[in-house]
């Protein structure tokens, strides 16, 4: 389709100028050369073509405006032409001339003649009207690279419509008058538009001048697409869905795998916390690690599940800290997180790896943040490869902040909210109870009542509310909201909504919804929180009928697709954002429920009438088991139409007459008299009359509908929500569009066409003009009241995506070049994402069509079509996909009952017609029906017009003749246990069928057989047939001896259409051979290469058609070859094949293969291979090569696949089939001779490469002057730089401190290995950065330009760049000086398996598996390792018969081994095999306990070692460090597997995996992977070079094999080989020093740039370590951990390698870290003294290195300190044995008192030092602490004043030590403790010394514990009141007294005596008196 305009002239201009034209159609423009000087003419006389996606609409805008051009200024507009293309849409072609307005909307003088032409769609995209370019020279390419003006202009906006614009639909008015339409315009244009460009230059517009001439290039019209899938299917059909058998509700292995590695910043004092971590039901608990608020647990745990995903992604994984857990209490929780697992799966490589999970408290919301754990989290499905980070030293500082365990986007700091669920209503439920007691009831007491009594259910974040039960109602009102408080955004993916009938015993789910947040809400910068509703939602489940136990139950519950329509229901959801600080706030998560305020029954929409209409044109391939009994079809919407268990009718539409009663209103208005009961046959004839079906063929029956199809009809009542659909469906078809260009740019590139990029760039094109399109469409009717604030909100979401999506798609569309395709492609799926998530409408309205298939009342099978495809809408885009075409629908059993093999089989194959909108909108419903019908309506619709019919009778019909010609298939599925299959196929037309013959035993069958249908009778117009001819389904199945065919897979396809009168010949005949994907339920299953033509028969019957002739085989009998013009063309090829041997065969029925044999055939030729006499002796062939000549297709494509069988030859001439194997691609092993383009470096040019390899970290000058002729040179001087350094290292100034060199002896293998595993991260890390893709380096690799040579040299330059890069230091990347490399050689680490990396070193020797047995369906889980009887070894070759004379003419040349030259014997050879194994990590645990008790064992052959007292106890990163040598002999014994056991003390030790190494194939490959290249050579030390060959030797070797010249050695340090030249050091050290002349390093230096060598160069394999995964056969798919290893190889017939490297795991290093505490000083008070109330603490200080109970160690306690003063002038000791390359200590311990054994610990090496106030009675008091890390911590400050809180924060810079490195630290450090709010405060400070020294420092200078002998510390000169006041009392006394209280106790004492006085006074006054009274 496209739309041509020819712009003429425009007249009448005023003035002389420059003149431009922009002509726009659909938002896209094109701007016109410039016409200079024009006076009041221009000629422009360009045509513009737009390539259109959909029709264009009659109310679409054509606009033309003309400017004045400017160089400087913008454009000045000089007048502007409308136009509506309803003339052009109706004729086709419309000329013009015009006057044009100006931007007032005034008619100015100046006129335009202008022609345009439409081509609209005829079935084909591109199928052009040749008439239509013949005078237009002058046609535009569009899709020349790269020169479109649209790349050079930047387009404009979209104009938008004028309001007017509606009203011109009706056809009387002239086209002028509707061309004026630009007066209505509402605004003015601005005329300086911002995007048009000011300046446009001539050259852009001279290339113009390229595209034009030569017609259309035939690559840009759409590919007629290899598969009938990705055909466009044309307007009257819609496309049939290929694949069958639903996935999701399918069980699958999965594996959560969680590492807790540390705690930090845990709320609370002195805790002893343990982690939990709880997967769905499963918990875990790490141990328990005590008082601490930062533990480090490093405890790996791991979940293993088998559900489906549905459920699998659902289950939350929740990661909680208790305190304090023991057996007899449960604990306090601390904080938690939780996610879902989906969240996990969706992030790249499904893992978190080293994040910190934020905790919080779910009891107490307003607290904030309770700690970080920091944790891997991975989540593998089976097939799933995680590629782990590597596990080397984790020595990065943590930045906590930015590795948060959140996905991408969402925020750190997440708030907590309030959801929502309001739940108001539900309707259309169906029975859930017997009706038994309900008939009781009735007959009784006379009520009748509703047989359910539901509630509703909502689950979200591993809690669940739920509402009120509403008792017996089918229409539940409820009224109630559940309340969740969880944090936002949520990290948990979907809310579950479950209505369920309660029961007394117990309750069942009815249906069950998933609101997905992500589609709810919108996380962008201009996004809403999640919001839905109050909307309906439909539920769908089980059949209705209800039965006791209802073995679809599952459906109900959410998985699976529902069979049915259970239910809809009202809700709504919101989201409030908590503001924690507001005091009345609920604190707690609970889940609440509480009612919510009822909403009015219009808030959901308007009620409307639907009218839903079905036309059944054909039923076929219905499954003989239903072929006994009549058949009828029944069609359901939501309840209506379902007669047999709808029951609850729903009773939304207010006009009835009572419940059980049909509709008054109905569609006839004047209803006639009878219309009572039977009147319901109006309101909706919902299935088709039972019909008996005929017998197709012997597994199928067909309905004999003929003429007469039947109708359905269904009226219903819904709210009016079409908005929502039609939106959906917009998107949905750009999204289609979409998808079928990109699989159609897949199939360009998978099959080589050419300019893929072109048919890319159309894609793009229309993408973006949907897009536009969407946003015309999107905006019009917003505004009625039903639109909820998600709808809204959605909408301009979606607007803003499309419109950001359709401004991408521009871009990239510039972007697109032949070289990035692939990269774009890869982009482009994105959008196809994107586009599917947005079209997936949340908040539902109609609900689906169900049809069912019904047999003898009961359901058969059943197809359920989203009605949103059927609804009807007048704006083409809006209509659903399928509305009112003939759609294929294959009907499905439901359930379970589809899964597996019983969900492949179609039950039946429907051709339906159906058609769904407003009642009022029915006048169409029947426009999409083949033409050529009369109506049947029902007796009392008879003569209305707007009664829909109940059959529809065809009056015209057409004979046509199909022709199948069924080619050949390739790739099948394995049906019989011998590995192969008896494939026939069955073609499928109409109700007719036809098999193909039976070729036995293969995978590949080539039938070259055509099916002729005769009698063909298909009902409708010639022409539509012709577009649309029904699709034909081609069936494979295996034939069996016994029992009935077993079904191997299924295709579809659409012939190609010849009618009478048109001539059989190019282009469109005869057809041409295509590829058809075969699919197997979900599964892809093979290609079928056919053609497939339908010819019409005319008038003189058979005559008339193409005879049929072709090369008829007499011995084949009446079957018709394919016909010569169809076949593909074929030439005469030779096949060499290499027979090397045979690996691994298993038995066959018991007994062994003894004398096995190789045939190869491919297209009916072959040949043998000789016979192996004594597999067991000598599994290998004596004869290496033979060929034979074989005819194949000139096409690559069409090549057939090669079978490889192997035989057994038994005695009496018996065979017996071992295996086979099917090479479905010869185009690998298709030789192309070399072509001579490639610079060949001639032998005048030499290429110095010059290297220093003693010093592999230097600073490079790089200079490379690179022609043919010229030397390529790369200069490298080093000399210099190293001998200054010499020269300083003699004077001893060291100015370099950080750059010492390591001491030789100190360095060994292990600090090799690190050094290369931090290079490797380091590498990875640049990668991440630069973003370097391996495509592009691929595509890089592979494009023209410079082969070879420089290829290589670019190579080896960017690993130099790499060097120089590592080791720049402090420059670079701004990292601390510290950071700067000591000199260590390095060998490469591979993260992955060598093989990976090599491609499985099959550069001449190639492994093909030998399969046998069936092919298992994924339920069996028969993967390929278990169908694996063998493995042949070998190669092919394959070219065209005259052998290349450039092979044949090179020196050497031995005939008999044709291709193969060069290759080494196969006698048997023996070889040692030395195994190092490194080390292995995240191993699966295997003890009940989470841990394992690894060993190594490694099998060869009949070697079998088994290192058990090895075992490494409860470990599961165990380091092995061990070498194994093996003695084997190849080929025989060619197979490592190393595996790790589990050591188990009693019973068998368990596999926790292994891996399989193919050590002949490495023995044997030309990259050397017998003994990897050093990077340098060197005879003693670390480094030393293990080869038993010195460089030179192999260096002489390789070119001695590959017939080079060489090597020479020149003068010293110089070695030519070929035409390179390498330079390096010519001397070598001894261990002595003495330096010794040497060619070695020259040799080495060539062998590590091997690959640049002409011809034979590659890469040789380094000295390296390779990770490889283990996998447990139990578990396939699933990696159990990985293992560093690498093997070396040395031929016994060599001299004899060296001792084995000794990697042995390091030992631990023996320290002393002492520790004096000084003074303590600023230490809170805690106590309250009991005479006086005086503040003062009992203050001691505690301390350990390795954990709370091993080594604590106490200070004596420093009593009564008024000031927070203390002094202690204390020692600590602390024993440690200290691993410096990990930086952690190690600790041995068992780890409990049932231990067999010591456990190994490694832990980082902190020093803990903390203050406590001590309490005589009570707990001792925790004041404080601080944690210094040994490696790096604070340096102290030199006084108390200075020592801040600040240091140990790390709020300030303070420079960091190492106490490794200082030995002796002296300084003050503050203690900190968290407050009641959870700050920080500083709670004291300790002055503390730290000395390390080695052990045996030590012990010559030992030194006391505390203050005790030897080297005894003084004692503290404490003030006195720090004495134990209960020893001595008096002192005490003494002390409180006299210092402080003397003066108020002599004052106290004073008043005493006084008060005695007077009452002595007082109590001897009286007798005084009584004396001097009496006695005086």
């Amino acid at each position: 389709m496209a739309l041509l305009v020819h712009l003429k002239t425009v007249s009448e201009l005023r003035g002389r100028g420059d003149r431009i034209a922009k002509v726009t159609f659909r938002g896209q423009s094109f701007y016109s050369r410039v016409l200079e000087n024009c006076e009041d003419v221009a000629d422009f006389d360009e045509t513009f073509r737009w390539p259109v996606a959909s029709n264009i609409d009659r109310t679409e805008m054509l606009e033309i405006q003309i400017f004045n051009y400017s160089k400087v200024f913008s454009n000045k507009l000089i007048g502007t032409f409308r136009m509506v293309l309803q003339k052009v849409v109706e004729e086709n072609h419309v000329e013009v001339t015009e006057t044009l307005i100006d931007d007032n909307n005034a008619i100015i003088k100046t006129r335009l003649c202008v022609e345009v032409r439409y081509q609209a769609t005829d079935g084909k995209v591109g199928s052009w009207d040749d008439g239509d370019f013949l005078g237009d020279e002058s046609l535009q390419e569009e899709e020349k690279d790269s020169q479109e003006t649209d790349g050079l202009l930047p387009g404009s906006r979209p104009s938008s419509r004028p309001p007017g614009e509606k009203s011109f639909r009706r056809a009387g008015r002239s086209v002028f008058s509707a061309m004026k339409l630009g007066k209505n315009r509402p605004h003015k244009e601005d005329p300086q538009r911002q995007d048009e460009p000011a300046v446009l230059e001539m050259e852009d517009l001279d290339h113009l001048a390229i595209r034009l001439g030569d017609g259309l290039d035939p690559d840009s019209v759409s590919l007629a697409s290899v598969t009938a899938l990705t055909t466009n299917v044309s307007n009257k059909r819609s496309k049939p869905d290929i694949k069958m058998e639903p996935s999701a509700g399918r069980p699958m292995d999965y594996q959560v795998s969680i590492t807790v590695i540390e705690a930090r910043q845990l709320v609370g004092l002195n805790m002893d916390p343990v982690v939990c971590v709880e997967v769905g039901d499963d918990k875990k608990y790490t141990s328990m690690k005590e008082s601490t608020n930062c533990p480090y647990y490093n405890e790996y745990f791991v979940f293993d599940f088998h559900v489906s995903p549905d459920i699998m992604f659902d289950k939350i994984i929740k990661i909680s800290v208790i305190h304090s857990k023991n057996l007899l209490r449960s604990g306090t929780l601390v904080g938690s997180f939780k996610m879902d697992v989906g969240t996990v799966y969706a992030q790249p490589e499904h893992q978190f790896y080293h994040k910190w999970a934020i905790l919080s408290d779910p009891d107490d919301i307003s607290a904030g943040l309770k700690g970080y754990v920091k944790c891997d989290v991975a989540v593998v499905g089976k097939g799933d490869n995680i590629k782990t980070p590597h596990k080397a030293n984790e020595t990065e500082e943590d930045d906590i902040e930015g590795n948060l365990l959140l996905p991408e986007g969402v925020p750190a700091e997440r708030q907590w909210a309030r959801f929502y669920v309001k739940i108001y209503r539900a309707e259309g439920l169906p029975r859930m109870n017997t009706s038994l007691m309900a008939n009781v009831k009735k007959a009784f007491i006379g009520e009748n009542k509703d047989l359910v009594d539901p509630y509703v259910q909502v689950f979200f974040a591993g809690q669940k509310g739920k509402t009120s039960v509403q008792k017996s109602s089918y229409e539940p009102l409820w009224n109630e909201q559940v309340i969740f408080t969880d944090l936002f955004p949520p990290l948990c993916k979907r809310m579950k909504v479950q209505i369920r009938d309660s029961d007394k015993v117990n309750d069942v789910a009815i249906g069950t919804h998933f609101i997905d947040l992500r589609k709810i809400s919108n996380d962008g910068d201009r996004g809403f929180l999640p919001t839905l509703g109050p909307a309906w939602v439909n539920m769908y489940g089980s059949t209705r009928n209800y039965t006791l136990l209802d073995e679809h139950q599952d459906l109900n519950e959410g998985l699976g697709e529902g069979v049915s329509f259970r239910a809809r229901l009202m809700l709504a959801l919101a989201v409030e954002i908590l503001d924690t600080s507001n005091p009345e706030l609920t604190s707690s998560t609970e889940v609440q429920v509480e009612q919510a305020t009822p909403v009015s029954e219009s808030c959901t929409g308007k009620m409307e009438e639907f009218f839903l209409f079905g036309a059944f044109l054909e039923a076929s391939m219905i499954d003989r088991k239903n072929g006994d009994k009549p058949v009828t079809f029944e069609v359901t919407i939501g309840n209506y139409g379902n007669e047999v268990d709808g029951l609850s009718r729903p009773q939304r539409p207010r006009p009835r007459k009572e419940p059980g009663d049909e509709e008054e209103v109905d569609l006839i208005q004047n209803s006639s008299d009878d219309e009572g009961d039977d009147g319901g046959d109006l309101a909706s004839v919902s299935s088709t009359p039972p019909m008996r079906p005929q017998i197709t063929d012997r597994n199928y029956f067909h309905l004999p509908y003929l003429e007469r199809k039947p109708c359905i009809y269904i009226k219903s009542w819904w709210p009016d929500q079409r908005r929502r659909l039609y939106n959906a469906n917009i998107m949905d078809h750009i999204a289609d569009k979409l998808e079928e260009g990109l699989n159609d740019v897949q199939e360009m590139i998978k099959t080589e066409k050419s300019y893929p990029e072109r048919r890319l760039r159309g894609v793009l094109e229309e993408l973006s003009c949907g897009c536009h399109r969407f946003l015309s469409l999107a905006d019009k009717d917003q505004g009625h009241s039903s639109c909820t604030r998600l709808d809204r909100e959605r909408l301009k979401s979606c607007m803003r995506e499309l419109e950001s999506m359709g401004q991408q798609a521009r871009s990239l569309r510039a972007q697109v070049k032949r070289h990035t395709v692939r990269d774009k492609l890869r982009l482009c799926q994105n959008f196809l994402q994107k586009l599917r998530f947005l079209a997936d409408e949340p908040q539902h309205s109609i609900p689906d069509v169900f049809v069912w298939m019904m047999s003898s009342n009961k359901r058969v099978a059943y197809a359920r079509v989203p009605s949103k495809d059927l609804l009807f809408s007048i704006v083409e885009e809006e209509l659903g996909k399928d509305c009112a075409k003939v759609k294929t629908l294959f009907l499905k059993l439901p359930g379970k009952r589809g899964f597996g093999s019983a969900g492949w089989t179609v039950q039946a194959k429907l051709e339906l017609y159906l058609w769904l909108g407003l009642s009022k909108q029915r006048k169409d419903f029947l426009c999409g029906l083949p033409c050529g019908f009369e109506e049947v309506k029902a007796a009392q619709g008879l003569g209305l017009h707007p009664f829909p019919p109940i059959s529809l009778v065809y009056t015209k019909k057409q004979a046509f003749q199909l022709r199948a010609h069924m080619y050949q298939a390739r790739s099948l599925f394995a049906a019989d246990s011998s590995g192969l299959s008896d494939p026939f196929a069955r073609v499928f037309f109409i109700n007719q069928s036809q098999c193909t013959e039976v070729l036995n035993e293969t995978l590949c069958p080539t039938w070259d057989q055509m099916l002729v249908f005769d009698n063909l009778e298909l009902y409708g117009e010639a022409q539509e047939l012709r577009d649309d001819p029904p699709i034909i389904v081609i069936e494979i199945y295996d034939q069996d001896s016994m029992g009935k065919a077993d079904f191997m897979g299924r295709t579809f396809a659409k012939p190609l259409v010849k009618m009478a009168d048109e001539a059989y010949c190019p282009p469109r005949f005869p057809p041409q051979l295509e590829y058809y994907q075969i699919y197997r339920g979900n599964a892809t299953a093979g290609d079928l290469l056919a053609a497939f033509e339908l010819l019409q028969i005319g008038p003189a019957g058979k005559a008339d058609l193409p005879p049929i002739n072709g090369p008829v085989d007499v011995d084949r009998g009446p079957i018709m070859p394919v016909p010569v013009g169809i076949r593909p063309v074929l030439s005469k090829y030779r096949v060499e094949v290499l027979f090397w041997g045979l690996r691994d065969l298993k038995r066959v029925n018991l007994a062994q293969v003894d004398r096995p044999r190789v045939d190869i055939e491919c297209a009916g030729k072959g040949v043998q291979s000789s016979l192996i006499h004594n597999y067991k002796k000598n599994p290998n062939f004596n004869t290496l090569v033979k060929w034979f000549e074989v005819d194949l297709p000139e096409n690559e494509l069409l090549h057939p696949p090669l079978n490889i069988r192997v035989v057994d030859c038994r005695a009496f001439g018996r065979y017996t089939l071992v295996g086979s194997h099917a090479v479905s691609s010869l185009r690998r092993f298709i030789y192309r001779p070399r072509d001579g383009s490639a610079p060949s470096w001639n032998s005048t040019g030499e290429v110095v490469v010059s290297m220093e390899p003693e010093v592999p970290i230097k600073k490079l000058e790089t200079m490379v002057k690179l022609d043919a002729t010229s030397d390529a040179i790369i200069k490298v001087d080093v000399a210099e730089e190293e001998k200054k350094k010499k020269k300083k290292k003699k004077k001893g100034t060291a100015e370099e401190p950080e750059e010492e060199e390591p001491d030789e002896s100190m360095l060994d293998w292990w600090s090799k290995y690190f050094a290369s595993i931090d290079t490797m991260k380091e590498q990875l890390r640049q990668q991440e950065v630069s973003g370097i893709d391996v495509e592009d380096k691929e595509e890089m690799d592979s494009s023209e330009g410079l082969k070879g040579p420089m290829k290589g040299k670019e190579k080896a330059r960017a690993a130099k760049e790499e060097k120089k890069k590592r080791t720049q230091g402090p420059g670079q990347g701004s990292e601390a000086p510290e950071k700067k490399k000591p000199k260590i050689d390095e060998l490469k680490v591979y993260p992955k398996e060598l093989e990976s990396e090599f491609d499985n070193f099959e550069d001449w020797l190639h492994t093909f598996n030998l399969l046998r047995g069936k092919t298992g369906d994924d339920e069996d889980g028969s993967t390929e390792e278990e169908r694996t009887v063998g493995r042949f070894k070998g190669s092919l070759c394959v070219y065209k018969v005259p052998l290349p004379e450039d092979v044949s003419r090179e020196a050497g040349y031995d005939p008999t081994y044709g291709m193969f030259q060069g290759i080494p014997s196969n006698d048997p050879i023996n070889v040692l095999v030395r195994i190092y194994v490194v080390r292995a990590t995240d191993l699966h645990p295997a003890d009940i306990n989470g841990k394992a008790d690894p060993y190594i064992a490694v099998r060869l052959g009949k070697t079998d070692i088994r290192d058990k007292e090895n075992y490494i106890s409860k470990q599961l990163n165990p380091v092995f460090g061990k070498s194994f040598d093996i003695e084997a002999s190849f080929p025989m014994e060619s197979m490592l597997t190393v595996a790790v056991y589990d050591w188990d003390l009693v019973g068998t030790d368990d596999l926790i995996g292994e891996t399989k190494i193919d050590l002949e194939n490495r023995f044997y490959s030309k990259h050397r992977a017998t003994c990897g290249i050093a990077h340098t050579y060197s005879i003693h030390g670390y480094n030393i070079w293990r080869d038993p060959m010195k460089p030179s030797q192999i260096l002489t070797r390789l070119c001695k094999e590959g017939k080079v010249d060489g090597p020479h050695f020149g003068p010293p340090g110089r070695v030519k080989v070929a035409n390179h030249v390498f330079t390096g050091p010519s001397e070598i050290e001894d261990e002595n020093g003495q330096r010794k002349p040497t060619d070695e390093h020259v040799a080495l230096s060539a062998l590590r740039h091997w690959e640049d060598i002409p011809r034979v160069g590659c890469r040789l394999v380094p000295e390296h370590v390779e990770t490889r995964p283990l996998l447990n056969p139990d578990k396939p798919g699933i990696e159990q951990g990985r293992l560093e290893l690498w093997v070396d190889m040395f031929p016994m017939d060599m001299p004899a390698p060296g001792t084995p490297l000794d990697i042995s795991p390091r030992k631990p290093k023996k320290y002393e870290l002492r520790v004096i505490v000084w003074n303590t000083d600023e230490v809170v008070l805690e106590d309250d003294d009991f005479f006086t109330g005086e503040k003062s603490s009992d203050i001691f200080v505690r301390g350990w290195l390795k954990g709370q109970q091993e080594d604590k160690q106490d200070t004596d306690v420093h009593y009564h300190s008024l000031t927070g003063e203390g002094n202690f002038n204390w020692r600590y000791l602390f024993p440690f044995d200290y691993l410096a390359a990990e930086e952690k200590i190690v600790i041995s311990k068992k780890e409990s008192m049932f231990s067999w054994d010591e456990t190994e610990y490694k832990i980082p090496a902190r020093l803990t030092l903390q203050i406590w106030d001590a309490d005589h009675f009570s707990a001792d008091d925790f004041l404080g602490a601080i944690e210094l890390d040994l490696n790096r911590f604070p340096r102290g400050a030199k006084t108390a004043k200075q020592c801040t809180m600040e240091m140990a924060t790390g709020e300030v810079d303070v420079p960091l030590v190492s106490i490794f490195k200082q030995k002796r630290v002296k300084g003050w450090w503050p203690l900190l403790a968290r407050n009641e709010n959870d700050e920080f405060e500083l709670t004291g400070k300790v002055e503390a010394e730290l000395h390390l020294l080695t052990a045996e420092e030590a012990e010559k200078n030992p030194v006391g514990l505390a203050r005790n002998e030897p080297d005894p510390l003084e004692k503290p000169n404490r003030p006195d009141t720090a004495f134990v006041w209960f020893l001595n009392p008096l002192k005490s006394i003494k002390y409180l007294i006299c210092t402080r209280y003397k003066w108020l106790i002599i004052k106290i004492v004073l008043a005493l005596l006084g008060l005695l006085l007077l009452a002595l006074f007082l109590y001897s006054l009286p007798g005084y008196m009584v004396k001097k009274l009496l006695g005086a």
